[in-house]
């Protein structure tokens, strides 16, 4: 019996041995693939910064191939706003399954149809003004240039020594036969630019119209299929991800989704503010064009902070042309009440709808206007609202991991 306890003893150490002997081979192949994992990365990126122009084109020879799509996912994402409340609320009542199946094309065609007549009520009430205005303008230029030319006659009788240095300039000296020549060179060699510029410009008119299309068709199959959509991308995320991070990354989509929705939401309803407080002031005040510039402004408004100043520009200009003291009086209301909204409605309406305090707000719309125009006006204030966010977040969770610990210091000091 000891003999055969010995042995038992002696396999069940070679086995162990043998396990653990195993597992550190396994252990050297998984440091052999992070090794060889960070080799290949660090090649690539030596690689990416040596060819940095090579890199830059291509990246930027995708983007121009993807450019379509990714319009169309930015209006399905617009669109997702009014589709889903259309859904949510107007189209709430429809129980019968032959209905639910038209529930989601009604929504995407009301949403588009919304969309396009807000688009369509500032054309036609801004570009029939803007016409009218243009064409009172043309009938005031004839008689300026009259107004001028008395004025001009006044000038010379009253300053007769104007008309003698003009009679001591000798104009006969004037080749006018190499300054017509020069006129014929630039007509001949301008025609072949204007031809040129013509054709550059009409392509890219239709190609243009054509990512439109595209974007559109896009937007609209990602809006019908948005639920199908996004199933798939969370199990490509969860096939290729740890669980853990799988999580994180669904809580970060979550959050600057809500984000950019409530940036959108918010957005919307301080330039239908804004344009009101213009309406109400200047009818009150007796302004001309009242409805007209408060709708131009309200649109233009939906550019964070900068755009009401669009608005301000062509306001300024079609009441200049009908009265220019109230002119100079409009530039004051609206100084006023760009103060008044830049100051208090805009940081509490956007920056309260997008979790950001106004300090943040408008470094948001500062970095990215600087960057990206516009459109990072548009882009960075959900997500630098997100990084706050995240970064909040994180920084309570460490605040009060630090103060559990103290705590227990101090009770084991006691």
């Amino acid at each position: 019996m000891p003999v055969l306890g010995t042995g038992c003893g002696y396999k069940w150490d070679n086995t162990r041995k043998d396990a653990r002997e195993r597992e550190n081979m396994d252990l050297n192949r998984e440091n052999m693939k992070k090794i060889r994992s960070l080799i290949v990365f660090t090649v690539i990126v030596c690689l990416a910064a040596i060819k940095i122009d090579f890199v830059m084109h291509g990246i930027f020879f995708v983007f121009g191939i993807l450019k379509p799509f990714i319009h169309g996912a930015m209006f399905a994402f617009v669109l997702n706003i009014p589709m889903s409340a259309i859904e949510k609320h107007l189209l709430k009542s429809i129980k019968s399954a032959r209905m639910q199946k038209a529930k989601r094309p009604a929504s995407i065609f009301l949403a588009f149809l919304s969309v396009i007549l807000v688009i369509v009520l500032v054309i036609v009430t801004v570009v029939p003004q803007l016409i009218q205005t243009m064409m009172e303008l043309g009938n005031e230029i004839p008689q300026f240039f009259v107004e001028a030319q008395i004025w001009l006659e006044q000038l010379f009788a009253s300053q007769p020594e104007l008309i003698a240095l003009l009679e001591e300039y000798n104009f006969e000296t004037i080749n006018w036969d190499s300054i017509l020549n020069g006129i014929v060179n630039f007509m001949k060699n301008g025609l072949g630019s204007v031809v040129t510029s013509t054709v550059i410009v009409a392509s890219t008119i239709v190609g243009g119209v054509v990512n439109l299309f595209v974007s559109l068709i896009f937007a609209f199959y990602v809006l019908a299929q948005k639920e199908r959509l996004g199933n798939q991308a969370k199990r490509i995320v969860r096939a290729y991800c740890s669980a853990k991070v799988y999580e994180r990354i669904l809580e970060i989509v979550s959050i600057a989704d809500k984000n950019f929705t409530n940036f959108i939401t918010g957005q919307c309803m301080e330039a239908v503010i804004l344009g009101s407080m213009f309406v109400v002031s200047m009818a009150v005040c007796g302004f001309p064009y009242a409805v007209l510039v408060g709708v131009l402004i309200a649109f233009t408004a939906l550019i964070p902070i900068v755009g009401a100043f669009i608005g301000c520009f062509v306001g300024t200009f079609l009441i200049m042309v009908d009265d220019p003291v109230k002119a100079v009086w409009f530039l004051v209301l609206f100084i006023v009440l760009q103060q008044i909204e830049g100051n208090l409605i805009y940081p509490h309406v956007v920056g309260n709808s997008v979790g950001l305090p106004s300090i943040w707000v408008l470094a948001a719309v500062t970095v990215g206007g600087s960057l990206m125009g516009v459109a990072g006006m548009l882009i960075f204030i959900p997500i630098v609202s997100t990084v706050y966010t995240l970064l909040r977040e994180d920084v309570n969770k460490k605040n009060a991991q630090k103060s559990e610990k103290n705590q227990k210091m101090k009770n084991f000091k006691k």
